[in-house]
């Protein structure tokens, strides 16, 4: 059977400011359907890298391709039709602090000028619904939310054009472990239910562990690995025993393996 093509596809990537060379000839690819995170150490170029595939810089060289269109030298018009298919949670929510609730979540149906108002509002209720937040909170400012609310509204809005691509930026950072467990789970169920392709910058090892399909480690300005968790851990570098081989992360792998019955994550 013939594998479907990647929803992206990232081949001989270059970044580099002046002399600083961020990314050297890196490659990596996204299945529809898969939640890849990228870790890696400060300064290993993870955001710059989704950066990238969101089209908001250009590489030195190389090609980034999305949904089989590749992202530089494409003409605009086909661009804005690619950027409806995706969504991007940012870090900390990126609320409009000057917009209610309703507005926030409303601006990306907004701004495709099709769309009646009466549409928009039933839009706009349903993706509340979707992340568990009741629609009395419609006509709240952010200033008034929890972290908690401000993830999930941001979520909201990533949702609200029903993309077919997900881009998480340290979607769990800032929450305490209650609200981050949850909002993991929350992404789980969308995950499944809506059948999306995610991306995910992270840190949290808990996070890592329950979400992700396959996981990128950057290091030595490329992908040196992108696997299973099983796969991952079992390669001989640094930084891959220091982030998974510490305190945290002996916790999240025994979680891990518990959950999905492996005997050793770790061959030693």
């Amino acid at each position: 059977m013939t594998r479907a093509a990647p929803v992206i596809e990232v081949h001989g990537l270059w970044t580099q400011y002046g002399e600083h060379v961020v990314h050297r000839d890196l490659d990596l690819s996204v299945q529809s359907g898969e939640v890849v995170s990228l870790v890696g150490g400060s300064g290993s170029g993870k955001t710059t890298l989704m950066r990238q595939m969101l089209g908001l810089e250009s590489p030195a060289r190389g090609s980034v391709n999305v949904f089989g269109i590749p992202l530089h030298g494409s003409p605009a018009d086909t661009l804005k039709k690619i950027r409806r298919r995706w969504g991007v949670l940012f870090q900390e929510g990126a609320l409009y602090s000057a917009l209610s609730v309703f507005d926030n979540i409303a601006l990306p149906l907004r701004e495709l000028r099709v769309f009646e108002e009466g549409f928009i509002h039933d839009m706009v209720m349903l993706k509340l619904d979707m992340v568990d937040i009741e629609r009395r909170h419609a006509t709240k400012m952010p200033a008034d939310l929890s972290g908690g609310m401000v993830k999930r509204i941001a979520l909201a809005r990533a949702l609200a054009l029903e993309p077919e691509l997900v881009f998480l930026d340290e979607p769990t950072a800032g929450l305490d472990p209650d609200r981050s467990e949850s909002f993991v789970r929350l992404i789980q169920a969308l995950h499944e239910q809506l059948r999306l392709t995610v991306v995910m910058v992270t840190h949290d090892l808990d996070t890592l562990v329950s979400l992700s399909d396959r996981i990128a480690v950057l290091a030595e300005q490329r992908v040196i690995v992108c696997g299973s968790l099983a796969e991952v851990v079992r390669i001989e570098h640094p930084f891959i025993r220091n982030f998974f081989l510490g305190e945290r992360g002996v916790r999240a792998l025994a979680a891990a393996r518990a959950e999905l019955g492996v005997r050793e994550l770790w061959s030693s």
